[in-house]
Order: C-alpha cells, then sequence, then structure tokens
C-alpha cells in the first residue's frame, strides 16, 4: 500500500518537483480539502482558513469572538439593531479601500444565498458611513457569530462582474491569490495592505490531496511543511519522525450517521434508536481513531461545554436491544437473516467520501456491525458533493459525515441549519420536531446563560431520544509540521490557521 501511495505522490508532484525543490522559501501546505469553485457558499473556508479572505468577525485560539475587519460592534437597547465598524486601515489587494459598502455589497449577496448567514433573521444591510448597520426583524443575540462564518467573507467589488458573479477572489487578508488551478492548486503570496501587519512567509502554496497516506508521505519526504488531517495510523509514525512536530486537538466536530427519517427504514424512532445500539463505538474508535475517548456517547463532545449534558443515557452497544427494538417496530427476519418487513428487505446504502480519510474504514466497520442485526448496508465511497445533492432530491438512505459544530462559534448557528424545518444538507432529512425549532429560536434570542443552559439541555434530551443524526465518535484535528518551520497553532475551531504567523525556524 505505502509503495503504491508513493507512486501515487510521484505521479501528482513529479513533474513540478524541480520547481517545488527551487521554491526553497515557500511553505508548501496539503491537506484533504478541495477547491471546486470560488462562490464562497461552497468553498469559502479554504479562502477564509488560508487567510486570503477575511469576516468582519473572528475567534481567538479559546474560540472567544473577536474583531477581525469590524474593529468593534454594539447592538441598540431594542436588539434591534446592530453596528459593526470598519477598520480605518483594512485594504483590499487590489489597492482599494475596505468600506463599509463593499462589506455591505458581500454580505447582502450572502444573505440572499443558502448559505448559513440567510437563515439569520435580517431585515436589511445598509452602509452608513464607516459603520454597517443591519437592522433584524427580532432580537437575535448569535448575529456576531454567524458573521464569523466563511460564506460572509468580505470582497473587493472588482471580485464581481457586472452581473454580480464572482470572478476572481479579491480579499483583503495577509495574503492574496497568485495562481488558483481547481480543484487541487491555490498559490498565495504576501500582501503589503493587511492591517495585520507583514506575514512571516510571503509565498504559500496548497495542494489538495484527498488519500491521508500520500499527505503523509509527503510529509516524510519534506514535499509538505503543513499537512492537515491525518489518519491515526500515520500519526503514530510520524510522531517518531525526528524531522516532523505532531500537533492533536479535539475539535467540536462529530461524525454522525445522517438518515432519511422519511423513508421506510428510519421513519419510526424505533429503528434510529436500534441502529444507535447495534454501533460497537468504542470498538471503533480503539482500532480506527487509536483513542477510545472519541466514543460519541451523544451529540455533543465534552469540550463543548453547556452541550454536552451528563443527565442524559449515554448512547451504547446493545445488540439485543436493537434485535428487540426493530422486532417492535415491524421488521423481521428473512431466510437470509435480512429484515423483512411488507415484502421489502432492509436493504439500505450508505453513502461517504474520503477527503476525512478515517470516513471509509468506519464505514466498513458500520456496515459489519449492521449485518449482525440483520440490515445489509452497501457501502459507496463518492466526493462529499453527493450527500447534499442526494439530500436534495430525497434519494439518500444512510450517510456518514464529518459535522463541524463550531461552523458558527455559535452551536446556535449549526442547529438552527441541521434541526429546523425540512432539515439540512448535512444534517436531519425527513425529521420535523416543532419542540426543538421552538427551543433553538429561543437561545438565538438571548445570551444570558441562565436562561441558555436548560434550553441546551432540553435540545440535547429530545436529540438523544429522537436520534435524527446518529453520532459514532468525535474528532481530533492532527496537524504534522515540518520542523525547519515555525509559529505553527492548531485552531480547534477550523475558522483560521494563522499563517501569517509562521515564521521559518532559525
Amino acid at each position: 500500500m505505502r509503495i503504491a501511495n508513493a507512486l501515487l505522490l510521484t505521479l501528482m508532484l513529479g513533474a513540478s518537483m524541480p520547481v517545488a525543490h527551487a521554491l526553497a522559501d515557500t511553505l508548501k501546505v496539503a491537506g484533504p480539502w478541495e477547491i471546486t469553485g470560488i462562490e464562497p457558499a461552497q468553498t469559502g473556508y479554504v479562502f477564509s482558513r488560508l487567510q486570503v479572505a477575511e469576516t468582519l468577525v473572528t475567534t481567538d485560539k479559546k474560540g472567544a469572538l473577536v474583531p477581525a475587519l469590524a474593529e468593534k460592534w454594539a447592538v441598540s437597547d431594542d436588539n434591534l439593531t446592530w453596528r459593526f465598524t470598519i477598520r480605518g486601515n483594512a485594504g483590499f489587494h487590489d489597492g482599494t479601500s475596505v468600506t463599509a459598502e463593499a462589506a455591505a455589497i458581500s454580505l447582502r449577496r450572502a444573505l440572499a444565498g443558502v448559505g448559513v448567514f440567510s437563515q439569520a433573521p435580517i431585515a436589511d444591510i445598509a452602509s452608513e458611513g464607516h459603520d454597517i448597520r443591519i437592522r433584524l426583524t427580532k432580537p437575535f443575540s448569535a448575529l456576531p457569530a454567524y458573521l464569523v462564518h466563511f460564506s460572509t467573507v468580505i470582497l473587493a467589488p472588482s471580485s464581481f462582474d457586472t452581473a454580480g458573479k464572482i470572478t476572481r477572489i479579491v480579499g483583503s487578508g495577509p495574503y492574496k491569490v497568485k495562481a488558483l488551478t481547481p480543484p487541487a492548486r491555490l498559490e498565495l503570496e504576501g500582501s503589503d495592505s493587511w492591517w495585520g501587519g507583514t506575514p512571516g512567509i510571503d509565498e504559500v502554496n496548497y495542494l489538495a490531496v484527498g488519500q491521508g497516506e500520500t499527505r503523509a508521505l509527503m510529509a516524510e519526504s519534506g514535499e509538505a511543511d503543513l499537512v492537515f488531517s491525518m489518519l491515526p495510523v500515520s500519526v503514530d509514525r510520524l510522531k517518531a519522525n525526528p524531522k516532523l512536530d505532531v500537533q492533536i486537538a479535539t475539535i467540536p466536530r462529530t461524525r454522525i450517521l445522517k438518515v432519511n427519517a422519511a423513508s421506510p427504514f428510519f421513519d419510526q424512532v424505533e429503528e434510529r434508536q436500534a441502529v444507535s445500539a447495534a454501533i460497537d463505538r468504542v470498538g471503533i474508535t480503539k482500532v480506527i481513531l487509536r483513542n477510545s475517548d472519541l466514543a460519541a456517547t451523544q451529540l455533543f463532545p465534552p469540550a463543548m461545554k453547556g452541550w454536552n449534558s451528563p443527565d442524559v443515557p449515554p448512547l451504547e452497544r446493545n445488540v439485543e436491544k436493537a434485535k428487540t427494538l426493530l422486532k417492535t417496530a415491524g421488521w423481521v427476519p428473512g431466510r437470509d437473516g435480512i429484515l423483512e418487513k411488507d415484502g421489502k428487505r432492509f436493504s439500505v446504502t450508505l453513502l461517504t467520501y474520503a477527503s476525512w480519510p478515517e470516513l471509509p474504514p468506519i464505514a466498513t466497520a458500520l456496515q459489519a456491525q449492521l449485518r449482525q442485526i440483520g440490515i445489509d448496508v452497501k457501502v459507496s465511497v463518492g466526493n462529499s458533493s453527493e450527500i447534499p445533492a442526494r439530500h436534495q432530491d430525497g434519494t439518500l438512505e444512510m450517510g456518514l459525515v464529518s459535522r463541524l459544530y463550531s461552523i458558527v462559534p455559535d452551536p446556535i448557528g449549526t442547529l438552527l441549519q441541521d434541526y429546523g424545518p425540512g432539515g439540512s444538507d448535512w444534517g436531519s432529512m425527513g425529521w420535523d420536531n416543532k419542540e426543538i425549532q421552538g427551543i433553538v429560536e429561543r437561545l438565538a434570542a438571548t445570551n444570558d446563560a441562565s436562561t441558555r443552559l436548560p434550553l441546551q439541555t432540553r435540545a440535547v434530551e429530545i436529540l438523544q431520544e429522537e436520534l435524527p443524526s446518529i453520532p459514532v465518535t468525535w474528532s481530533e484535528l492532527a496537524i504534522v509540521s515540518s520542523k525547519r518551520i515555525a509559529g505553527v497553532e492548531v485552531d480547534p475551531l477550523e475558522v483560521n490557521y494563522r499563517l501569517s504567523a509562521i515564521r521559518w525556524a532559525k
């Protein structure tokens, strides 16, 4: 397998190796995320993480909200009008100044789209001097957190054509686009107009590499200085390499089984509970992730204070309970052991993708475990885009996905999207629960901790009982860096990789 991966690496990089070696002063970054386009709602996270484009608000190392392009913000006494003041020294990569009007144009475009920002109760967005004024239809305390989301990156007017379509990414971050070759390569160079100063390394090349073992080989060979998202089996080997540093952080990301609760296979809560009871989470995390503490006993990991409840019964494996639940739901074993009901076999397709390299082996483990309770699962590994596409056309049966719950630093942003009416591409499907929708609405309207805590607890209880999304494992982010660089930091919220802080080691 390593020989095959080494050959793949040679084929991918062989033609460019002389150039790569010649560019000794270029920071070479590898990650699993392809750049399938330049629309912020789809791939804005790449440009945000690599510090090409910026949002009004960002987060610090602990996840707290801090200023980015907006140096300050405030809300009116009635909580219906927010004002964000643009930094006076912020400039776009085309030499123009970042203005409140330019920011308002980007935000109005994001509001009209289909991303997270469009779900905020916004009446209108306008510019007034150096301020962006956002009026709401009802109080919404999470608005600043929504303005961290990558879909709200602020782009220069020169990014758009006359029809308002994005033709290039002209941002305001420490790095500007030098060349983009979708879906795999992005070349960056330092910007001399960044309000935060001069980046430590001027040239950065990003390469999207789907295979985790290939990324590991790139780190070992020196073809990459900084590599994201490593398989645990690779991490063990890389830790022993004296030329490399390995950093691991627990992140608010959960691997979940997304099930179609409107299908005849998962429309009863007993069926979803049975699937959950069949999963050997401890075995999966021990063997595949090398850390049994990542077994997801509930949706949110312990690091998410106030969202991980010690009072809910933990999700545990119980094969006999699973079989009883399925019998209660009307499923009986057929001749070959596969369950049947109303002449229909319990046979489903599980979609997943390899950009998170641990997902396919986890899917294979789930296939074997569900077979033990009479469910026939066919695993299909494709592109991540297949999950939302099959959600939209209604043909998805099951999907194994990696869901980030800090996509908006306040988890309310993800809950509003995932468990609202109709669900979302990466959240629930065919599940409609009015109680949790009301809870999330009330949570979004207040920042008062004493008001929020009981609401959060009740939301966790509903998700634990109803299982519209079935938690499998929690997550860690492993970053491997060459010792020829210094200043590498792990962002547990995956908002900003802080490349500008990296320096060549002395």
